[in-house]
This record gives C-alpha cells, structure tokens and sequence, in this order.
C-alpha cells in the first residue's frame, strides 16, 4: 500500500515548473479576495461603531497602542498556526508550549544572573532559550504527525498537557518572578518612534511569514500539501519533511511570543494561556483561512486577529461585560466555517 506521506516515485517538480511572476500574481489574486476585503469592512465597521459611541476613549492614541499590544504576542501564535492549517493540520499546543519556552526562558536568565538589573546578554539567553524550547516542542509535534501519522488534532492535543506539566514540573506550580527588568523596560514597555517594541517584533514576524507564505516556494508547497496530499506527493514534494517543518515554525513562533509574554508582564503565567491556542485558531479561520486546508493568507490572520481584540476593548470601553466578546467570537467563527464548507461544495460541484 502506497503511502500517502512518501514522495511519489516520479521525478520532483523543476524548479522552473512555475515561475516567479505566476506565484507572485497567484500571491496577490489572495490578498485581493473577496473574503480578505469583506474581513477590511467588518474591522473598519467595528472600528466606527465603538469610536462613534466612545470618541475620547476608544478613538484615543493610547487605546489603539493598547488593542495592539494586547494583539502582538497571539499574532506570533496566529502566524504559525496560518501554516499549520494551510498545509491540512492543527495545532492544540501552541499556549502550552508558550507556558513551557517562557518558564524555561525565565529559569535561565534566573540561573544566570539573579539580578534584577542583568543587561542585554542575560536578555538575549533568554530569547534563545526561549525559541529553542519552543522549537523542541514543535519538531516533537511535527515529527509524530509526520512520522507515525497519528492525527494531528491527537498529537497536539497530547502535547498540549505534556508541555503544561513540563512547566509545572519546572516550577512546582508557581509563577517565576526572575525576569531582569532590563526586558520589561527595553520590550515590554519600550518604544520605537511611538510605536511599542511588542507591535515591532510582531509586525516585522508576520510580514516576513506572510511573504515567504505568499511568494516563495515553501509558501507554494504549504498550499499545495493542504489542498491534497495524493497531489503533492505525485508532483513528488517530500510532505514528511515540509510537514515537520511547518510544525517546527509554529513551535518557534510560540516560543518567541512567550518571550515577549514575559517582557510584558515580568513574570511566567502558567495558568494564563489556557485559551490562547484557540485564540490563534479561530483568529486564522476568522481571517479567512480554510479549515480544511489549501487556502489562506496572512494579511487575513492579522484582521482576523485583531477583530477580536477590537470586540474586547471596545466592550470594555462601553460598559459592556467583555463576556460578550466570546459570545460574538464564537458566533464569527462558526459562521466563518460555514461559509467554508459550502464554498467547498461549489467548488466540488464545479
């Protein structure tokens, strides 16, 4: 029985096969969607709403600072989770793992120097610490989802208590306070022009992810692996290999937003980011990204994750219980799966 994982034994696809002007004019037919527009005039219309009923609070610079700080470290998550979902998996993990690379990161810079005020080198051990943590988990996940084929939703979803229990392990349950206030100050609370550190890192992350998704060819094989797995393995891609890699991106970006978790907060916060890997999921699907793999951009994860962070704070802003937000979150991303579904019956039908 052939197995659907293994290169085809016909000859790998040349690299001229597509050209660079066609992936880039396939990259951008994506970015001008119809659901990526739609996703722009929902956003803007919350945006006027909240400002019209809060002009002073809600329309205020040091709000929008607020939505976008709140958004960055969950975007680092969402644009891993983009590539995962495009190439036809899921990853429950990715907020264990985020616990784990920061309880690590935060032991290590404690080990190192103890002192509050430790400089830069202390700092960037820890971001070091803190990505290859993250990336350990990812390639365990990439590497069982490949390798054994056990599903991807059973995969992570068992390395999601097993990195949470890492992390108790690793702190007996208590939050870590050994976070040199070097990193508060410089990341979590810095600015470059007005604009935060936070924002920075993970605008500069999502447009280098969103490029290489859109316009280069591991981009290409993500799509190509998500839209069908007989396909790709007969035009002779190595899914193991690329499968194992789109893991280990998300499990590097996790350990990167727990990072910028600790520069934000000062400390670990083992039990608060329960929900965050379904956070960064239903930011993906809101944005427009087929849950059954095969289609997605990245500009649609960013709206995607920042129309929930706009519900929230605008909620707040108004007096209503931010309860409400999850309610209104819920409701987008059934309806967005919905839409999903029957645009795939058109197609089947077509």
């Amino acid at each position: 029985m052939t197995d659907p994982l293994s290169p085809s034994r016909n000859p790998p696809v040349s690299d001229d096969a597509q050209s660079s002007a066609v992936r880039a004019r396939a990259a951008l037919l994506r970015l001008s969607s119809r659901s990526g527009v739609a996703l722009l005039v929902v956003l803007a219309v919350l945006i006027g709403v909240f400002s019209a009923l809060a002009p002073s609070s809600f329309a205020s610079l040091s709000n929008v600072r607020n939505i976008a700080i709140n958004a960055a470290p969950l975007l680092l998550l969402a644009v891993g989770e983009t590539f995962v979902i495009i190439a036809g998996g899921i990853d429950l993990s990715v907020g264990s793992v985020l616990v784990f690379a920061g309880v690590l990161s935060a032991k290590s810079m404690g080990a190192i120097d103890a002192d509050p005020s430790a400089g830069w080198a202390v700092v960037l051990v820890g971001l070091l610490v803190a990505i290859a943590g993250g990336g350990a988990w990812g390639l365990v996940n990439g590497l069982l989802v490949a390798r054994t084929r056990i599903p991807p939703l059973i995969v992570t979803l068992g390395t999601l208590t097993a990195a949470l229990g890492s992390a108790q392990l690793l702190t007996g349950g208590v939050d870590l306070l050994t976070v040199p206030n070097h990193l508060s100050i410089s990341v979590g609370t810095g600015t470059v022009a007005g604009v935060p550190w936070l924002v920075i890192i993970a605008g500069v992350v999502a447009l280098l992810f969103g490029s290489v998704l859109a316009f280069t060819r591991f981009g290409e094989h993500t799509y190509a692996i998500g839209s069908s797995f007989e396909a790709a393995r007969r035009a002779g891609l190595n899914i193991r290999g690329h499968l194992t890699k789109v893991y280990l991106l998300q499990g590097l970006l996790a350990g990167l937003a727990g990072w910028l978790f600790l520069a934000r907060f000062g400390t670990t916060s083992i039990g608060g980011h329960l929900s965050d890997n379904l956070t960064a999921i239903a930011a993906v699907i809101i944005g427009g990204t087929s849950l059954f793999g095969g289609s997605g951009t990245m500009l649609g994860t960013v709206i995607g994750i920042l129309i929930p962070a706009v519900l929230l704070n605008g909620f707040i802003i108004v007096g209503l219980q931010p309860f409400w937000q999850e309610v209104a979150v819920g409701a987008v991303l059934v309806g967005a799966v919905f839409v999903d579904q029957q645009r795939r019956k058109v197609r089947e039908r077509e």
